[in-house]
């Protein structure tokens, strides 16, 4: 397979989804093709599960461009607006040519944090390893004592005489960690300083003496969480991501990226709704009509989120994501309990008991189904998010909001 070279697409949109097909019919490795075509979803899932067959497509698909389309021309990028790139997706998912879920913190979060705060040594040593999925990153934000508060994280960062930097502290539900070859770090560089003003921001070497992530043990038995220890961490300062203690303003990127991201690919078709249809087709439970109702229901919501989420990247242009992104953060997480718990409705008796071997998909619905509630910030702090920032309605009052971050109140 030849590398291919950044792709020259046609300014019409009317044209855009045609070339970019056109494109991936040309550079797609045969088989893949085929089972593409022949709708044989276990097959190119077999392909996409070679970890050699999948690096050398992602190498292929990171050098046209086409995996991160909204990236400057240059940077990795095509220089997309937001609506173009989601017709790029669009494409990428039908051919299932997609980079997988576990890039998320890679290709949406680290790579526009770099973008726009990052060193032009930053960007030219992690961008173009971003954009061919040659690197796996994780993001090293929550910890034990300050998970909604993320402002009040305690992990310590001292820098030294010949400006490194020293760090020790814990975090917690670092996706992928234990794999991810570089993690974005927040620690606290000035206690003195109230609690979003002593921030500093890291891209941190998961490779470094002293990183030490544990996984965690979930519900449906995986184990993609951890808790990550960090002890006497020597961080350089060139790793440093933004200027010393506003490492608050960069999260806000990182943050905005996540909540818009994990509202969903900017897709309108196939999703959670349709297979559970299938399943109720083949299970005989589409013959009840109020279940066969609620699944219509579902899947109309769920087609109007893809609708919006649509909307959302083309009103955003190529302007950076909003607090907007938070409703429809919120009505993904709750549409996706609600398909967790039809799911095991379909299949009661699956949902409880099966056969030794692999759990019937109902179960691990059912189990993950929190996951967007959770994840990128709870639903309650979306609600005070949209509150807040879209409704215009007042804080919650902090009456220790601008004391120094060493004297404040813990508890």
């Amino acid at each position: 397979m030849t590398l291919a070279h950044p792709v020259d697409l046609p300014a019409a949109e009317a044209d855009l989804a045609d070339a970019v097909g056109a494109w991936l019919r040309e550079n797609l490795p045969p088989d893949w093709l085929a089972a593409v075509d022949a709708g044989d979803h276990a097959a190119v899932e077999r392909i996409r599960a070679d970890p050699g067959r999948r690096a050398a497509w992602f190498d292929v698909l990171g050098a046209s461009g086409l995996a991160t389309p909204t990236w400057p021309w240059g940077q990795g990028g095509l220089g997309l607006t937001a609506d173009r790139a989601s017709i790029v997706t669009e494409q990428l998912v039908r051919y299932r040519a997609e980079r997988p879920n576990q890039d998320f913190v890679g290709l949406t979060l680290a790579g526009p944090t770099i973008l726009e705060w990052g060193t032009d040594e930053q960007k030219a040593a992690r961008l173009p390893a971003l954009a061919r999925g040659r690197e796996l990153w994780c993001q090293l934000f929550s910890e034990p004592g300050a998970g909604s508060d993320l402002a009040a994280l305690s992990t310590r960062a001292v820098q030294r005489e010949d400006s490194s930097w020293l760090v020790n502290g814990q975090k917690v539900w670092n996706s992928y960690a234990h794999l991810a070859d570089f993690g974005l770090l927040m620690a606290r560089t000035d206690p003195a300083a109230p609690k979003h003003r002593g921030i500093t921001y890291f891209l941190l070497d998961m490779r470094t003496p002293g990183v030490e992530p544990r996984p965690l043990k979930q519900m449906t038995g995986n184990a993609e969480f951890n808790e990550t220890f960090l002890t006497d961490v020597v961080v350089p300062d060139s790793a440093r991501l933004g200027p010393v203690n506003q490492g608050w303003a960069v999260a806000i990127t990182t943050l905005m990226q996540e909540r818009n991201g994990l509202s969903g690919r900017p897709v309108v078709g196939q999703g959670e709704s349709d297979r559970l249809v299938g399943r109720a087709l083949t299970t005989g439970a589409w013959r009840d009509p109020l279940l066969r109702d609620r699944l219509v229901s579902a899947f109309v919501e769920e087609r109007a989120l893809q609708m919006t989420t649509i909307r959302g990247f083309v009103a955003a242009g190529s302007g950076a994501p909003t607090a907007e992104g938070s409703i429809r953060k919120l009505a993904h997480a709750t549409l996706s309990e609600k398909l967790g718990v039809l799911g095991t409705e379909l299949e009661p008796d699956g949902a409880v008991a099966w056969d030794a071997g692999e759990r019937p998909v109902a179960v691990d619905a059912f189990l993950a189904m929190k996951t967007y509630s959770i994840a990128g910030g709870t639903s309650e702090i979306q609600r005070n998010i949209i509150s807040e920032r879209v409704l215009g309605m007042p804080k919650d009052p902090d009456p220790e909001r601008h004391k120094p971050f060493q004297e404040r109140s813990r508890g």
